[in-house]
């Protein structure tokens, strides 16, 4: 954290690792949506989108703009997976807006898109509550020491926001434990 203790240092490198891991976390799930809308695109074009802005492009109206389009998308979804595999990628997406602010509910910028793939991965297995917890240990690995440094800059992610929610603390306790290992060896 900076002197402001309301604040946390970002830098544009920061923001961008952040972002590629949210677009490679949300990736595997935007099938659930294409199944359902094919030819609707605004999914996939905010997930092009973040991958641009994570290999350096601009961080402006454009990524703004699909963003805003796949969480339209996600409303016209015509099933909950497919739902929530829209806003995976529209989480992908606005994880280049993550706040410098020294917030909980920031946690979620960094962590939803792959918390609302898990979600995707189980409602396309029946609605198993075991599968989600599995993907998020793979979803875990994509995540580079980088993105584990900005996680661990802010508080651990908030109660709430039901089985969405409960991923993303599971994912944030996940990685938070690894780096812990990893300082311990």
């Amino acid at each position: 954290m900076t002197e402001d203790s309301d604040t946390i240092a970002l830098s544009t490198q920061d923001l961008r690792a952040v972002t590629a891991f949210a677009a490679a976390c949300a990736e595997g799930a935007l099938g659930a949506f294409e199944d359902d809308r094919p030819g609707d695109t605004r999914p996939r074009d905010a997930l092009a989108a973040a991958g641009e802005f994570a290999r350096g492009g601009a961080r402006g109206k454009a990524l703004r703009d699909t963003a805003t389009a796949a969480l339209g998308a996600a409303k016209c979804a015509e099933t909950e997976a497919g739902r929530q595999a829209a806003w995976a990628a529209m989480s992908a997406a606005a994880a280049a807006y993550l706040h410098p602010l020294a917030r909980a509910t920031q946690v979620k910028h960094i962590l939803g898109a792959g918390a609302h793939a898990a979600r995707t991965a189980e409602l396309l297995a029946d609605d198993d509550r075991n599968v989600g917890p599995r993907h998020l240990r793979q979803l875990a690995r994509h995540a580079t020491p980088l993105v584990v440094d900005v996680l661990t800059r802010f508080p651990a992610a908030p109660d709430g926001g039901g089985r969405v929610g409960e991923l993303v603390r599971l994912l944030d306790t996940d990685l938070r434990t690894r780096l812990s290992r990893r300082s311990r060896a």
